[in-house]
């Protein structure tokens, strides 16, 4: 894809992404040919996520039964407040 650059100032984020994926970028500013090429190996979106360490207590059921109770009635009190607005 050749763009001229006012449309490459205006796409700009649409077409880093489009380099990043793996198409060939190029535009043309003052007679000139540029490429946009990403430096290294290219590496997925999902590989640029930080992972979230996530804390539960080694004794945590999410079987035992009384946990069962106190969350099916929080959602279910979630859920009437959401009904009751329509």
């Amino acid at each position: 894809m050749e763009v001229p650059i006012t449309q490459f100032r205006r796409d700009i984020f649409s077409l880093a992404n489009q380099a990043l994926d793996g198409s060939e970028v190029w535009f043309t500013h003052k007679g000139r040919r540029l490429k946009i090429v990403p430096e290294g190996q290219p590496v997925s979106r999902l590989s640029r996520i930080t992972p979230m360490e996530v804390m539960v207590d080694p004794n945590f059921d999410m079987n035992d039964p009384a946990f069962k109770a106190e969350w099916l009635a929080e959602m279910e009190k979630e859920w009437e407040k959401d009904w009751a607005g329509l």
